[in-house]
């Protein structure tokens, strides 16, 4: 007797069913000839998001006492937003 597998969560999708190109798809698509590219892509199809902001915030490494993480993370989510308006408050900023 053999195992039955579990079903997988997304369905398969044949590539023959993909859209047809237009135009535009031609346009900001790569062009490569003999596996090398002659011009890049540009641009892009998916929805812009969200705005780029004018001051990012910047990824660091920092270390804090467990007891202190475990305090913000037990606020829920958000927490380190609140970490950071904590650290602007106490600095007068």
């Amino acid at each position: 007797m053999t195992a039955s597998k579990p079903a997988t969560k997304e369905p398969w999708i044949d590539p023959d069913d993909a859209p047809e190109w237009t135009e535009d798809h031609f346009r900001y698509a790569q062009l490569s000839v003999g596996g090398k590219v002659v011009r890049k892509a540009v641009g892009t199809f998916s929805s812009p998001g969200r705005p780029r902001s004018p001051n990012p915030k910047q990824q660091v490494t920092l270390r804090l006492d467990p007891d202190v993480l475990d305090a913000f993370r037990a606020t829920g989510k958000g927490w380190q937003s609140r970490i950071n308006a904590a650290l602007r408050e106490k600095l007068g900023i």
